[in-house]
């Protein structure tokens, strides 16, 4: 049974959709498979993995509305045991078609107990929203990464995540947990990245992963080639970190 992890934050630019794809590749490198549905309308995950988000089908879209998720659905892409349900524009609409839908919050859940089987983890990149799509991903999720950026106003608007986390934990989904909270876009030269990191391990002490992710030129550039960073520089410093993270992860979770 697969393990469901959503990358939320509502503040975009904070390397969500980076972590969402690197993560998952890097799982999959370490020879589990894995499964990254592409919840956000930017598409940014599928175009990331080398996919044409402009394609009508399939698409997560199409999932949800049919409230099913067919093997067709899913796609394989060029990175070792990793699968993908890819976005496309369509999926801004679902928002407000779902507005009047019986048990709305739950769609992407039962969507997911049919095949959550076939996968070791299952990683959905959020849109940088709070709405329904959002509700839905951690209504369906057994836990949540959260990355915070290292940066001026880090944790700004991160209370409004916990706090939506929180309502969802106690209405919807009694079983999610923080798997962690994620430093990203960490810059040695800084002292401001240091500062970020010094003040978040004292504000959240465990939940935040011991790994960081620094600025990486390659990490930047990888996903306007249509790889992970594993496919484009294996030796990278950014592929380091989200294989350190994806290592970190696997030693949480053993059973």
């Amino acid at each position: 049974m697969a393990k469901i992890i959503s990358i939320s934050n509502q503040k975009g630019g904070v390397g969500k959709t980076t972590t969402a794809i690197n993560l998952a590749a890097s799982l999959g490198v370490l020879e589990k498979k894995i499964l990254i549905i592409d919840a956000d309308p930017q598409a940014n995950s599928t175009s990331g993995l080398g996919l044409d988000p402009n394609i009508k089908s399939p698409n997560i879209y199409s999932c949800l509305s049919s409230a099913e998720i067919k093997k067709s659905d899913i796609i394989k892409t060029n990175s070792p045991n990793l699968y993908i349900i890819p976005s496309c524009i369509d999926l801004v609409g679902a928002e407000i078609e779902m507005i009047n839908l019986k048990d709305r919050e739950n769609t992407l859940k039962g969507c997911l107990e049919r095949i959550e089987i076939d996968y070791d983890y299952i990683i959905i990149d959020c849109a940088p929203s709070l709405g329904i799509l959002t509700i839905n991903a951690l209504t369906a999720s057994n836990s949540v990464i959260i990355p915070i950026q290292c940066e001026y106003f880090a944790l700004e608007g991160l209370g409004k995540l916990l706090n939506t986390i929180k309502i969802v934990q106690q209405r919807l989904n009694k079983n999610l947990s923080i798997e962690g909270l994620l430093l990203t876009m960490y810059d040695t030269r800084l002292r401001l990245s240091n500062q970020v990191v010094d003040d978040v391990k004292k504000h959240f002490q465990d939940l935040v992963f011991d790994t960081i992710i620094h600025r990486n030129v390659k990490l930047s550039e990888s996903p306007s080639h249509g790889k992970t960073i594993i496919m484009h520089d294996a030796s990278s410093k950014g592929a380091v970190n989200y294989l350190n993270l994806a290592n970190e992860i696997l030693n949480k979770n053993k059973y």
